[in-house]
């Protein structure tokens, strides 16, 4: 309905057909149309399709408060806001009300005395689902007045009973009503709060300073937690937990495919030039997040997030994008020696289960992107199939790389060494197939045969000595 064609008073509100319906039963017909549809709940949302969307979907449809549960960076308060698209684009409001009254059933003490004095000439707002959405990040500094609301003194200096509605200052949940309320990282939430949340998750009413204010809410709450065994802040109340219909556990990607698809999806990668990004870079930067999820020297209770293989990503076509601009390059290719800037983008995202030393966090993900490397060159390539190029270096001969070289200086050395070329050249068109650009097809050449120099030195089959930025690869 255009918004100039919807009801501005109560009485066209009721002529024109319109029917009071609970928030829940709101989410729950626009889902079961969505679904109909065939139409994705969370279309920007990879790998959640089998596992958790199908819970989310469950609890909807059985008119479930919610909470999600899952360590840091798994895309919970991003799913949580998307529910707002599950609402209507506008509701009816009693005009000026505090609480989104329905002007069918008005619950203020405000709203109540205007419908009782104009009738059906009472005036009608509209509000946008966008207003029907808020959240508050839990911190041990949140009150009960914040949330559920307190006493106005000023109202009460004006001459209003300390124990009349009207003396009332509504807090954030009572101004969702008829929205979603959403508290995120409920477990820092002090305990006294969350007990004060169990009346508006049962009964739906609240109270203020001891004075029984009933407020029949219509609301959905939804919570985002790390799972309970992560104590280092707080837990959630066992009689809280009881009263949420539903715990969805989220997870970290179960593939690398899909972690790439979340990368490619989230990360700052076009620089409004001509690039390209090999899949062999994708899959190392996404695999040493994976294996820093099973590292032993890593908190695992603290979780690694998809945020450090997407900011990850992020410098290693910095990196790239840099040299191309010193060495006055059209293409910004990245190559394996830009991996080792990705330190400063994955620090803080570690937890380290280790000893905190200096320098202790970039020495564990040194070896981890090396291992990362390792996985993902012997998937793609076969060692023994660079015997000529490892006789050379076992001859004593060896090769400098560098992040900043350009493009023409690489090809030049590895043009010194047998076979590297032409097998760089195979893995540059398998890496990016589409790529038909001759200067691009240089700069994939150049990358992948670092690619090679460093596969085969993570399998032990060179050497590798690193100064100043210049790697020097040897036998």
């Amino acid at each position: 309905m255009a918004t100039t064609e919807r009801p501005r008073t109560l009485g066209e509100l009721k002529a024109s057909g319109h029917r009071l319906e609970s928030v829940k039963d709101e989410l729950r017909r626009n889902l079961i149309a969505r679904l109909r549809r065939k139409e994705p709940l969370f279309p920007d949302i990879v790998g959640y399709e089998d596992t958790v969307v199908p819970q989310i979907q469950n609890a909807i449809l059985s008119r479930h408060d919610m909470l999600l549960l899952g360590l840091r960076g798994q895309a919970k308060t991003r799913m949580l806001r998307q529910l707002v698209h599950l609402l209507d684009d506008a509701m009816p409001i009693v005009a000026g009300s505090e609480v989104n009254d329905h002007p069918y059933q008005p619950i203020s003490r405000a709203a109540r005395d205007q419908v009782a004095t104009l009738g059906d000439a009472t005036p009608i707002e509209w509000v946008g689902r966008d207003r029907r959405y808020h959240e508050k990040l839990a911190t041990p500094d949140v009150t009960i007045a914040d949330l559920i609301g307190e006493v106005d003194m000023v109202k009460h200096a004006e001459g209003r009973y300390l124990s009349s509605e009207l003396t009332m200052h509504f807090g954030l949940i009572p101004r969702t009503n008829r929205g979603i309320f959403c508290i995120n990282e409920l477990p820092d939430l002090a305990p006294k709060i969350q007990v004060g949340l169990f009346n508006v998750l049962e009964e739906r009413d609240i109270q203020v300073r001891g004075y029984p204010i009933r407020l029949e809410l219509d609301l959905c709450l939804v919570f985002s937690a790390n799972p309970e065994d992560y104590t280092n802040r707080g837990r959630i109340v066992t009689p809280l937990k009881d009263r949420i219909g539903s715990v969805v556990r989220t997870h970290y990607p179960l593939t690398r495919e899909a972690g790439i698809a979340i990368n490619d999806a989230n990360a700052w990668l076009d620089r409004g030039g001509k690039q390209a990004i090999p899949t062999y870079i994708k899959e190392v930067v996404e695999e040493a997040a994976r294996l820093a999820r099973t590292s032993p020297h890593v908190n695992q209770q603290s979780g690694v997030s998809v945020r450090m293989s997407i900011a990850n990503l992020e410098n290693v076509v910095s990196n790239a994008e840099r040299r191309a601009i010193l060495n006055g390059e059209g293409w910004v290719v990245p190559r394996a020696s830009d991996l080792a800037h990705i330190a400063p983008s994955a620090r803080g995202k570690l937890e380290l289960t280790m000893a905190e030393d200096d320098g202790q966090e970039d020495k564990l993900v040194e070896r981890i992107v090396a291992e990362a490397v390792k996985n993902v060159f012997a998937q793609c390539c076969d060692p023994k199939d660079f015997r000529a190029a490892i006789d050379h270096f076992e001859s004593g001969k060896g090769v400098e790389i560098g992040d900043l070289l350009s493009v023409r200086e690489v090809l030049e050395r590895i043009d010194r060494v047998p076979q590297l070329r032409k097998k760089a050249e195979e893995l540059g068109r398998k890496a990016l197939p589409d790529l038909k650009d001759q200067e691009g097809r240089d700069a994939a050449t150049a990358g992948a045969a670092e690619f090679i120099l460093e596969g085969l030195h993570v399998h032990n089959k060179l050497n590798k000595n690193v100064k100043s930025g210049t790697a020097a690869y040897r036998r």
